[in-house]
């Protein structure tokens, strides 16, 4: 029989499979689209339900996923609405002036469900569960029987096998279900809701957080006629900046919030299509405590933070995307940073939200290429700004966006390394304190026996212990140090009496090293910003645990090398004094300081 030739401006079935391929990150995201769709019509509770039946697989029985359901509460449809709904493209919330809520494209439940599944399923109710409208999308029906059109939705019961896995059937509500699931990763129930749970709590967690919405994950065996479920589980809000409570963060940072708010939110003012649109930007970093403990990156807390590093694109109070490509993939310090952007759907097209809801294309591209594409065509990005301004262009705003966000993302990494470089448990600094009490001896000798006072002796003499202790925190704190760890080296300090404390700081002079009295000690503060503190104190100060010899010999050659380059960066300093009478007092410096040099680097043996 020959066949039928069709003139379709949009041959279906051809289209149906170039619509399989819509790019879905993988089947947590095509879920997510259903779930919008229950939230959008107004869910208080939304269910994830995976049924399972047991096939066998290489002469063993393995559980397999075989349907895939999401139930809400909502308002369901009638059946014009039910039949616009399985549309590619269509939908009631079109119209520019209803682009309010998390939805919008009439692409979501159509295109993420074939992204999946080769059927898909839909009941939705006004009046009670018997008034329940049935119709559906079949990939198969469509290759073999020329399908074009939705069928009319008519009135057919539920299956008991949803009814009974479901806790969410009310007077009004819709059941999505996927059938011949063959593009989904993941095979069986328990990886795909514990490869979305985070993710779900990650993109609706507003909604979870203010209570408006509990989503439920259930799996359970479909052929077993009397339901127990094998999973059931509520989503938790999954903040990437970490600024809620009762979280998914592990103990003991579910109850209370892992980071503190870097700054104050900053609202952005866009003037876009005739009115004006508000995007808020915050930041945030990790509290002190959360990542200034031994090995805190691989305790459970810390290891949740590696699963949500990156920018939050958030719209209408639903994440788009964490964007990781504001990460340095290769510093395991980037989880202690969380950084977050807020705009409403009205500014989608500006944006570039995609109709999947998986990225905002134009500022992703903005913060790539464009802003420092303007800067090259303007030869400045204040002359960019200025002509961008006069032609009332909007993408100056998500300029000024991406460069808010470089700006104090690289403030957070500068503090949080800082504060990381310097930080040594106590028990270490216990340990690694010999400088320090060899430093103490020297200089009491120096005072009992030559007579050599100094400004911190008076303090000592002056200051009760508290206050001394109460003036060295204040100062550490002051060039950058982290509370915890300024306690820990005051209380260290103070506690045995020792003259010199060392702490790793963010200085803004060019000094390798400051100096300063504070509560009868000398607190010697390397410059983490200087390139010798990189050359040579960071080299030797890296663990040698898991290093080979030829690394450990490397490292130590490359700190000869920088001790001996810091020697003739001194010896030029000399030879730049061309009066006699200033290289005379550069080299009587250098003369007194070998002396002092000498007394305590000499061995007491």
């Amino acid at each position: 029989m020959a066949m039928q030739l069709t003139h379709d401006i949009v041959p279906t079935h051809l289209v149906i499979n170039a619509m399989r391929d819509s790019g879905y990150k993988n089947a947590a995201y095509a879920i997510a689209e259903l779930m919008d769709n229950s939230i959008q019509a107004g869910a208080t509770q939304v269910e994830l339900l995976c049924g399972e039946r047991r096939d066998v697989i290489k002469q063993r029985q393995r559980s397999r996923i075989y349907q895939l359901a999401v139930l809400d509460n909502g308002c369901g449809m009638n059946a014009e609405v039910l039949r616009l709904a399985l549309q590619f493209g269509n939908g009631t919330r079109l119209a520019p002036e209803l682009q309010t809520g998390i939805g919008r494209f009439g692409m979501g439940l159509p295109n993420s469900s074939v992204s999946q599944a080769r059927r898909v399923e839909v009941w939705s109710w006004q009046n009670g569960l018997n008034s329940a409208l049935y119709t559906y999308i079949d990939i198969d029906e469509i290759r073999d029987n020329g399908m074009r059109e939705i069928p009319e939705p008519y009135h057919v019961p539920i299956p008991d096998v949803w009814l009974n896995a479901g806790k969410s059937f009310e007077d009004s509500g819709t059941l999505v279900v996927w059938s011949n699931i063959d593009r989904c990763i993941w095979r069986s129930a328990k990886s795909i809701i514990d490869n979305s749970k985070m993710l779900i709590g990650r993109m609706y967690r507003y909604f979870l957080y203010e209570r408006t919405v509990s989503i439920r994950l259930v799996s359970f065996d479909i052929e077993n006629r009397k339901f127990l479920p094998d999973i059931e589980e509520f989503a938790f809000p999954n903040d990437p900046i970490y600024l809620m409570d009762q979280t998914s963060c592990p103990e003991p940072f579910n109850a209370t919030p892992m980071f503190q708010p870097w700054g104050d939110p900053m609202e952005f003012r866009i003037r876009f299509q005739g009115s004006d649109h508000s995007v808020w930007v915050r930041f945030s970093y990790a509290k002190e405590e959360a990542r200034l403990t031994d090995n805190a990156g691989s305790l459970p807390h810390g290891r949740h933070a590696k699963d949500n590093v990156g920018v939050s694109i958030v719209r209408a109070d639903r994440e788009l995307e964490l964007d990781t490509t504001w990460i340095n993939s290769y510093d395991p310090r980037e989880r202690w940073w969380g950084a977050e952007v807020l705009f409403p759907p009205t500014l989608d097209d500006l944006f570039g939200v995609t109709n999947n809801k998986q990225s905002a294309r134009n500022f992703s591209q903005m913060a790539k290429e464009d802003v420092d594409q303007l800067t090259k065509e303007y030869q400045s990005f204040t002359a960019a700004r200025e002509d961008l301004e006069a032609q009332e262009d909007p993408r100056m705003t998500l300029a000024e966006i991406v460069i808010h966000l470089q700006k104090n993302i690289k403030q957070m990494r500068e503090l949080i390394q800082n504060q990381t470089r310097g930080y040594r448990p106590v028990q270490k600094r216990h340990e690694e304190s010999r400088a320090e009490q060899k430093g103490t001896e020297v200089t009491r000798r120096r005072v009992e026996e030559l007579g050599k006072q100094g400004t911190s002796d008076l303090q000592e003499e002056q200051q009760p212990l508290q206050q001394r202790k109460v003036e060295i925190i204040e100062k550490l704190v002051e060039q950058g140090v982290a509370e915890t760890q300024a306690e820990q080296i005051a209380s260290q300090t103070i506690g045995r009496g020792f003259k010199y404390a060392k702490a790793i700081a963010n200085l803004e002079s060019p000094v390798f090293f400051d100096v300063s009295s504070r509560g009868g000690s000398i607190l010697v503060s390397l410059n983490a910003n200087h390139p010798a503190y990189e050359h040579l104190v960071e080299l030797l100060e890296e663990s040698v645990e898991n290093s080979t010899e030829d690394e450990l010999k490397s490292r130590l050659t490359r700190a000869r090398e920088g001790l001996e380059l810091l020697l003739f960066a001194w010896a030029r300093y000399e030879d730049e004094q061309i009066n006699a009478a200033a290289r005379s007092r550069v080299q009587d410096a250098r003369i007194d300081w070998g002396r002092i040099a000498r007394d305590f680097l000499m061995n007491d043996d």
